[in-house]
């Protein structure tokens, strides 16, 4: 170890680990060691009591995890949380939320990633994939508040080539920016709003430019049955036939991925992943939830995610994690599945996985990216402590987080945040929102029609 002091040490905390065979474990009276945003070491905390360091966390009862990561979400969507309640998904698409959407201005999309932001950095969320428009201003407010993205220009055919155009060009001149903080990927929205011809043109700039693609698809059951019954494919076909999955593909919720679909993704194992946000499925009474345990069988990993919080009214992964294991034990009737172990594992190595970032990210390790939180177990819904798996997961919640560190900084200590103006963010959006919510003008960005 160098002699020069170490840009931090956590010390005191538990650790949470991983092995070579992806188990989880927990490293008890441990310390962290940070030097230029990377994991130095993790060692106990009597070895590093005399070691250097320009800041020193003391962690004593506290949890040291990976950082969450959601992997599919609308960050500014915030914007609209609660304006489109109780609706079937093609009422919320075509009478709320795409009206409403021909509003927003470049101004209404930095506002509500500034606000996106700060809740998932309270959250313990140290990178978010977001797949949205307007997302110069998402890449500003990243850059401002020092969180960690996977960024892409979303786009419907509806715009012509220009939309793609428009999604390549955001993805090349922001790739590997902020310090390698930001990483990019072509967004074409979904197979039923982006056309075939237009599926292959985005696979074929993906291979030329060497950029992941990510794209909602098979979103429900019956999106699903529709496009068998039109074209005798599903959406998953679809994205192999444009040569899709000779990209990296990440599949925004799955939930109509069928028996059929299986042996298409497990062909495409090792370039297919999978964002679930569950808290979404439930609100608008899909039938189906993601098959993860299928999923993982055929080796591709399901990161977990929140969606918009016009549709989940939250951005907290942790929720999502706690939804995901409860309802995979529901739907496979199974309550050996998912245990706890395992939902931390898709929170933190798959989730890494699922955005590309699984050899940087999600885990804590020599050589790994610090992005870390940090839990407060003390409080009276989490003791006393006799599984600690079980009670991160089941027992824990997002407001445990006390400390929030991106690249080695600080981006929350003890539930401050410290690199976003939070209450001016709030009360220009709030200023902002009754133009926001104007319908009256009768335009709407598209038409949900599968």
């Amino acid at each position: 170890m160098t002699s020069s002091p170490a840009d931090l040490i956590i010390t005191g905390c538990t650790v949470l680990t991983h092995d070579d065979h992806d188990r989880i474990g927990f490293e008890e009276d441990a310390a962290i060691v940070v030097r230029g945003g990377v994991v130095e070491s993790v060692t106990s905390a009597a070895a590093a009591a005399d070691l250097a360091a320009a800041e020193r966390i003391d962690a004593r009862g506290q949890v040291a995890m990976p950082g969450l990561i959601n992997c599919h979400t609308h960050a500014p969507m915030v914007a609209l949380r609660g304006v489109a309640e109780d609706l079937p998904t093609e009422e919320w698409f075509n009478d709320v939320v795409w009206p409403m959407e021909s509003n927003l201005t470049a101004r209404d999309v930095e506002l509500g990633a500034r606000l996106a932001c700060a809740e998932m950095i309270r959250g313990g969320v140290t990178c978010f994939a977001d797949h949205y428009f307007s997302m110069d201003e998402v890449a500003a407010a990243v850059t401002e508040c020092g969180i960690r993205a996977h960024l892409g220009e979303a786009y419907f055919s509806s715009q012509g080539a220009q939309g793609r155009e428009k999604s390549l060009e955001f993805a090349l001149r922001h790739r590997g920016g902020t310090g390698g903080r930001i990483t990019t990927a072509l967004a074409p929205h979904a197979p039923y709003t982006v056309d075939d011809a237009d599926l292959a043109a985005t696979a074929e700039l993906a291979r030329e430019h060497g950029l992941p693609v990510h794209i909602h698809a098979s979103e429900n059951r019956e999106q699903t049955d529709i496009s068998l019954a039109r074209h005798g494919v599903t959406p998953i076909q679809v994205l192999e036939r444009a040569g899709l999955f000779d990209a990296d593909v990440l599949i925004a919720h799955g939930t109509g991925i069928i028996d059929r679909d299986l042996p298409v993704l497990e062909r495409a194992a090792g370039e297919v992943a999978v964002a679930t946000a569950p808290r979404g499925y439930l609100k608008f009474a899909w039938p189906t939830t993601t098959p993860v345990r299928a999923l993982r069988e055929i080796g591709i990993p399901v990161g977990l995610a929140t969606d918009g919080a016009a549709s989940n009214n939250s951005l907290d992964v942790w929720e999502s994690m706690a939804l995901t294991a409860l309802i995979q034990k529901s739907t496979t009737g199974d309550p050996r599945w998912l245990t706890s172990r395992q939902a931390l594992h898709h929170a933190t190595l798959q989730s890494a996985r699922a955005v590309g970032l699984g050899e940087t990210i999600g885990s804590i390790a020599p050589g790994r990216r610090a992005d870390i939180v940090l839990v407060d177990l003390t409080g009276p819904h989490t003791q006393p402590v006799h599984d600690l798996a079980a009670t991160l997961v089941h027992s824990a919640r997002s407001s445990d987080v006390r400390t929030t560190i991106v690249d080695g900084h600080v981006l929350m200590r003890d539930r401050e945040l410290l690199t976003i103006d939070l209450p001016s963010a709030v009360r220009e959006l709030g200023e902002r929102t009754p133009a926001l919510l104007d319908r009256s003008h009768g335009r709407r960005i598209q038409d949900y029609q599968t």
